[in-house]
This record gives structure tokens, sequence and C-alpha cells, in this order.
């Protein structure tokens, strides 16, 4: 192994403690990364855009500060991706779509962007996304099909799939992504590695998503210490989201408290409304066993989830329909045509059909708070396939119309606004990754995030090593 290779392996913790006691530099470790990147992208078309040059400017800058033992922050020197919804000073954010004048001005950081920049963290480049954050996959017409790193011939998921093949690939070892109906935890499914939808309000956003209140930030990493870390940065707050909640004590404090006495509900299949592939139901099941093991107690349970995906589907299409509204009718011809069909569809509902998707909503969420009052968390398996073939939005023969019938256990928490995360379980017969998803109940991130760091102590997310690059 290479000492490029050995540095693009460790965590964002690993390189911390490594800048601390001097065994290697920010420096060293961006241009490895950004070989890495260079090495990789062609094969998985993770990055939309490479900030090299301001990379390695922002790197001999963290270099001065850990030589004067003077770091900047808890991020000083890592190297860190931003999916391209966020706003990031100085660069384009075209959020996948050629309808957007690159020439800006880009003025503003997002807050999380901002909040990495005030913690030293070396911003590497904006990652994919589908136009405008829309499908569970990621492929756009601005930037084309972003592909798994366990199978170039599979999607690595969306809409965070760039995000997850940079951290699968060790192109940086944290990235930032957006989750609207499971867009950070897909692709981290579908990858092999961490993804968290905190709760809503957790991270501020700005500007606002047109999916409104469905749409939230969250850290994708190779564990879920390094997304803690990450995490316990972006959370800061931000007086541009008049929706952030109040400042939380940092999930990082009780992370190793353990799920020993925890009360788990494990529903794996939502009392049989999903089919679910028997290699992905038996990973789920083992991880389960471990959680077990570790010293919880697990009872089959069922949250009585009714599919809310018509619900769902107004909220999203109506979202949809608005963040392309001023759009002319030469940038509509210019949109995925998948995309087109939702915001026609959209546009059709009435502010009636809106409200009731609401009301549908809020029903499913007292649903789910009544089931907290019995589990501290549930446990599903984040979804009930593996990556199928790249550049489409639905698997062949699936007979599902759109993303949403193969993501049944993703965007019903959406609606609640819940905290999910997603931790690898094993691995199916061809060898891709499989995803268990921890849920809790709202504002209950650190208890989340201690379940998930418990399961990776454990061991029970080891994965090999990804095959495609």
């Amino acid at each position: 192994m290479t000492e490029s290779m050995f540095l693009t392996d460790l965590t964002a913790r690993q390189l911390l403690a490594g800048y601390e006691k001097g065994d290697f530099s920010p420096v060293d470790v961006v241009r490895a990364t950004l070989e890495r990147i260079e090495a990789v992208e062609p094969l998985v078309n993770a990055f939309v855009r490479v900030d090299a040059e301001e990379a390695l400017a922002a790197a001999e800058a963290s270099t001065g500060r850990w030589r004067r033992k003077e770091p900047q922050g808890l991020l000083d020197g890592v190297p860190v991706s931003v999916k391209d919804m966020f706003l990031q000073r100085g660069g384009p954010t075209l959020r996948g779509t050629r309808t957007i004048d690159p020439a800006g001005p880009w003025p503003q950081d997002a807050p999380a962007v901002a909040r990495l920049r005030e913690n030293g963290a070396v911003l590497l480049g904006k990652t994919t996304t589908p136009e405008f954050g829309w499908k569970g996959v990621t492929d756009s017409p601005l930037s084309g099909v972003t592909r798994n790193p366990y199978d170039l011939s599979r999607t690595a998921g969306g809409s965070s799939g760039g995000s997850a093949a940079a951290v699968a690939l060790g192109a940086g070892p944290l990235s930032i992504g957006t989750d609207g109906g499971g867009s950070v935890r897909i692709p981290a499914s579908f990858c092999g590695v961490f993804g968290l939808k905190p709760t809503y309000g957790r991270i501020p956003l700005y500007p606002s998503s047109a999916f409104g209140t469905l749409a939230h930030a969250g850290p994708m990493a190779r564990d879920a210490a390094d997304a803690a870390l990450l995490l316990d940065v972006i959370s800061g707050a931000d007086w541009r989201d008049w929706s952030q909640l109040a400042p939380a004590p940092g999930v990082g404090a009780t992370l190793s408290e353990g799920v020993a006495g925890l009360r788990i509900g494990f529903s794996p299949s939502f009392g049989g409304q999903v089919a679910v592939r028997p290699d992905v139901a038996a990973a789920v099941r083992r991880g389960v066993g471990r959680l077990a093991e570790l010293g919880a107690y697990i009872e089959e349970a069922d949250p009585d989830i009714s599919d809310p995906v018509e619900a769902f589907h107004t909220l999203w299409f109506t979202g949809a329909a608005r963040v392309t509204q001023s759009l002319g009718d030469e940038q509509r011809a210019l949109l995925d045509p998948g995309l087109q069909e939702i915001v026609a569809a959209g546009a059709e509902a009435s502010a009636l059909d809106y409200l009731a998707a609401v009301d549908a909503r809020m029903e499913l969420g007292r649903r789910l708070g009544r089931f907290h009052e019995t589990y501290d968390l549930l446990v599903t398996p984040t979804l009930p396939i593996t990556a199928f073939e790249a550049g489409v939005e639905t698997p062949k023969d699936s007979g599902h119309r759109r993303w949403t019938g193969w993501t049944p256990f993703t965007y019903p928490f959406n609606l609640t606004q819940q905290p999910a995360a997603t931790v690898p379980c094993g691995v199916d017969a061809d060898g891709l990754p499989i995803g268990l998803q921890l849920i809790g109940a709202r504002h209950a991130d650190a208890l989340v995030m201690r379940a998930a760091h418990a399961l990776y102590e454990s061991g029970a997310t080891s994965l090999p090593a990804p095959t495609g690059a």
C-alpha cells in the first residue's frame, strides 16, 4: 500500500490525530485525496466540480495552523465534499440542471458550508445530484450518470449519489448531502457507507427547499463516529433558517453509551406490506441479532404505516412544480423527462389536495409518536433491494413507475421528520452492500447515533472494499 492510498483510507478522526502528532500534514492528505479523485472520477462520475487549487491553498493554511498548534475548529484540514445542492461562495451551484446560469454571482455559503469553513475543513468540490435532487438515483442532463463503486454497471443511488460514491472510494472521508425522501440513506445503503437524516431543523438550510419540510441535510461518512463529528459542526445555528431547531448538545458526547437496555421494535417488512429480497432480509436480521447481543431488547413490531405514497407524491410533485415555476418553455424542454412528468402532475394539484396530504402526514406522525411511546428505536431494512442498473429511475421489470416504488422504508420518515440512519450490514450474492435503517423519535438523534456507533464498534458493519473502481 502506498502512502497516498494509506492516507485516503483514514477516517476524519484518524486524520485529525495524525495532524496533531505530526505524522502527516493536511497538504499530504489533500494531495493524496486529489490523486484519488483523479483516479476514480472517470469511472464513477462522483464530482461535478473539483476545486483543486482552492483545496490545496486551504490545506497549506491548515498545515501552518497545526504546526503552530493552533487548529481552527473541529475539522481543520479534513477534506470534505459538498453535494451540488448547497450554495458555496465563489463557485456555481447548478443543482444538476442546465437551466441555471453558472455565471452567478455566487456570493454566499449555505449554512452547513459556512460552518465547515469556520471549522477549518478543506472543501474539495461539488458532488453530483439528479436535477434539483428529484429522484432516488443520480443521473442528470447536466452531469450524466453516477455509478456504484462496487459495480460500475449499477447505480450509486440518489439523490446524494456523488457524495456516497466519493466517501466509499476514499475521495474524502466526509460529505454533506440532502435527503427529501431518502436521498442520503438510499445512496449510503447502495454504496456501503453511513448516512444520517437528522431531525428536521437540526441542520439549518438556506435557501429553503422548494420541497418544504420534507427536505433535510445530513452527514455522510465511513462510520457513525465521523458522521457525529460532522453533524456537530454543521448543526451550528444560522439566522437565515427560521425553522431551525434550538441548539442541542452534540451527539458525540453520548456516542459510546451503547444500546444495553434500549427497547427496539424490528419491522422487517412493515407488516408484510413490502416484499424484501431474501438476502437483504437475512442480513438485516443478522444486524438486529447483533443489537440483541449488545444488550438491546428486541421485539418484532410494526409501526402501523399504511403506505403514505400518495400524500408524499402530492407534496413532492408540487415542490417540483414550484422549483421549476419560473422556467420558460425553452428551459423546461431541457429538464429530465421524468422531472417534467412530476412537474406537470404537481401543477395540477389543488390547494385542497395539498392540505389533504398535510393531514395524512400529521396522522402518520401521530402513529409514529405512539409507536415510540413503547420503543426507543425502530429498525427496518434501509431498502428492500440492492443497487440496480445505472441510468434508470426504477429497476428493470420491477413494475414501479416512480422511484418511491422501491424506497418504501425511507420516504415515510421524511413525512414524519424523524432522525433515520443507515448502516451497512452485509452484502448480497453479487457483493453489493445492504443497509440497515435505525429510526428514532423526533429529536432522538443522539439515540440513533448511539445505536449506529455500537454496530460499527461491534464489527457488524464490516464490508469488503469496493471492487468497481
